[in-house]
């Protein structure tokens, strides 16, 4: 449970991330393409507007930057831009607040949140990569589980046998040698493990992220999560 002081940061936090939100300028939301698969996010969330009519929410994020290089998320109604924010977003929507929060591997969060904290994750679109994995979770259950067991077991052997080797080589740096010592790790892998730990890491972390699951520890890793 939040203590007040967590409670008035978390909302300070929410604040700031509204504050961010800039109009859209009306363009319609693009076809989600196969060429952006690993490129762009994209999800959906269902609400009751006035009168009782269904809207349609959707967020769209581009990992790779608009032209600019710069990541936006981008809100869209029916279709049609409403707002954009740069990560992470708050965006005002009937009843509550779709939060989205992006990672070094895609999304780590795109919830609904109402004033109740009541959260519901937005729907991802089939044609998205993380529309793809949830249909194998679903059509595939025992496969889905057997792969995400995985990804937490390479990224748990990914901290226990690079972490300190790259500890050992910080410390080697003379500056911090001389100010804390070196540490010695108890593993040194040969370059080609090193190089397919890497490799395993990032799938790992892609997938997870897939499914917008992230641990503070696990998911942060050999290069960071946020």
């Amino acid at each position: 449970m939040l203590s007040s002081a967590d409670s008035a940061t978390a909302a300070e936090r929410e604040g700031a991330d509204v504050g961010r939100v800039r109009p859209g300028d009306g363009h319609a939301l693009p076809r989600y393409r196969w060429w952006q698969l690993f490129s762009r996010s994209l999800f959906h969330l269902r609400l009751d507007g006035e009168g009782g009519a269904s809207e349609t929410w959707s967020v769209d994020v581009r990992h790779g930057g608009d032209s600019n290089g710069e990541v936006y998320v981008q809100l869209y109604l029916d279709g049609v831009n409403q707002a954009r924010a740069k990560p992470p977003a708050s965006f005002p929507v009937p009843g509550g607040l779709i939060e989205v929060v992006t990672s070094n591997y895609g999304l780590r969060r795109c919830h609904y949140v109402t004033p109740d904290g009541t959260q519901r994750q937005l729907v991802p679109d089939p044609a998205a990569t993380e529309g793809r994995r949830a249909r194998l979770a679903r059509d595939h259950p025992a496969l889905s589980r057997g792969i995400g067991f995985a990804s937490v077991i390479v990224l748990a052997f990914s901290l226990l046998l690079g972490v300190p080797q790259i500890v050992e080589q910080i410390t080697q740096i003379p500056p911090i040698a001389e100010r804390i010592g070196t540490f010695l790790s108890p593993f040194h892998l040969p370059a080609w493990a090193n190089i397919s730990l890497v490799l395993a890491t990032l799938v790992a972390s892609t997938e997870r992220a897939l499914r917008l699951r992230y641990n503070s520890i696990l998911d942060s890793g050999l290069f960071g999560g946020d």
